[in-house]
């Protein structure tokens, strides 16, 4: 069977926006929903573990992470919209077939989400009122487990959308009487498995930048010996998560990638996205060991702004290559335009006034750190 049998029809409807608006928000919203998403992803995990196993500065390090996650995991949630929305606008044709084969996967991340955000108030509620029973400590390593899951069902979704080679094999081995049962799984993609390590360790990098940004910002009532501590335990976790990455990456790079995709990447003006987007991650470590004796605001913003910078290379890098990957099958930038002003005005808006409310509610936050306990 062709794969091509089995992509979408192009829309008679066309794209309500020209493809550079598109693809502008999906990579930004990406970039954006990472990195709350990422605190819970890796910073979850390590949370619940140095609550328990850490020391001193490691358990209050934990305590204050879990105390601000119920926002975080909402800030992720409602950010990760945007970068989704486009997806399903320019990539239909292969989003919704793949999101078919594996259907009930897919669809269990909306009960996955719920219960593991659930797990966390329980943790959360539990750890205020000092009342963190055997049971409740469960209930958040079962929540961070989950969320690692739920990472690895995305990662095999939107993999499986530039794998149309597997798309028969995984048709014909889960079918019934022709009908697709909605119960297949990429795990056979060469790409899946370095990608979804990959993204664990950037994770882990950009928990340890907003351990230095939380120390700087939102930990004025913690004692000097807290914030004393926390930058070196920032560095240590951000060289662990460096290594992570370059090791896996690598093995993306130059284990996975086909070699017409890293003819294109490491090859022409594309060289210097994929050198920026290898190094990137060493401009935040070094900031970060800049500030080993002690944070400074000015340093800890320049951190924050350096690991957005990290994760904003990371997805335009990783869009260029999912249309490179496509390119065999269908060329997404070919659909017709019927641009439709009213609602790219409401999204324009209300994209913004949603941005300025998330950083007001930041800026009162450290307001009030400022203030005596």
């Amino acid at each position: 069977m062709d794969p091509t049998d089995l992509i979408g029809p192009t829309s008679p409807l066309g794209y309500p926006a020209p493809y550079w608006f598109i693809v502008f928000f999906k990579t930004l919203g990406f970039a954006l929903h990472t990195l709350p998403m990422n605190l819970w992803y890796a910073g979850l995990i390590l949370a619940v573990v140095l609550h328990v196993l850490g020391g001193e500065h490691a358990r209050r390090w934990a305590a204050r992470l879990l105390n601000q996650m119920p926002i975080i995991i909402a800030l992720g949630v409602n950010l990760g919209i945007v970068p989704l929305l486009f997806t399903q606008v320019a990539y239909y044709r292969v989003f919704y077939p793949a999101t078919i084969l594996m259907a009930w996967p897919w669809f269990s991340i909306f009960g996955l989400l719920t219960l593991a955000y659930y797990g966390v108030y329980i943790y959360v509620t539990a750890l205020r009122r000092e009342r963190l029973s055997f049971l409740r400590r469960v209930v958040g390593w079962v929540a961070a487990l989950v969320f690692i899951a739920i990472g690895f069902l995305f990662a095999n979704n939107f993999s499986l959308m530039t794998h149309l080679e597997a798309w028969p094999g995984l048709w014909q081995g889960t079918n019934a009487a022709g009908a697709v049962t909605g119960g297949a799984l990429n795990t056979g993609d060469p790409t899946l498995w370095p990608r979804w390590l990959m993204m664990f360790g950037l994770a882990l990098t950009t928990t340890a930048a907003y351990t230095v940004v939380d120390a700087a910002f939102f930990a004025g009532r913690e004692s000097e010996a807290y914030r004393h501590w926390a930058p070196g335990f920032a560095l240590k976790l951000y060289t662990l998560g460096l290594i992570w990455f370059a090791l896996s990456g690598t093995w993306y790079v130059f284990g996975t990638w086909r070699p017409e995709v890293r003819a294109l990447m490491l090859g022409g003006p594309l060289v210097i996205l994929t050198a920026l987007t290898a190094l990137a991650p060493g401009l935040p470590w070094l900031l970060i060991l800049a500030q080993r004796q002690g944070v400074t605001r000015r340093l800890a913003l320049f951190t924050g702004l350096a690991q957005f910078g990290v994760l904003a290379l990371n997805a335009i890098s990783r869009q260029i290559v999912q249309n490179a990957e496509l390119s065999r099958f269908l060329d997404v930038t070919a659909e017709p335009v019927n641009l439709q002003l009213s609602p790219l005005v409401v999204f324009l808006a209300l994209f913004v006034i949603g941005l300025g409310i998330v950083a007001w509610m930041v800026r009162q936050v450290v307001i009030a750190e400022r203030q005596p306990a």
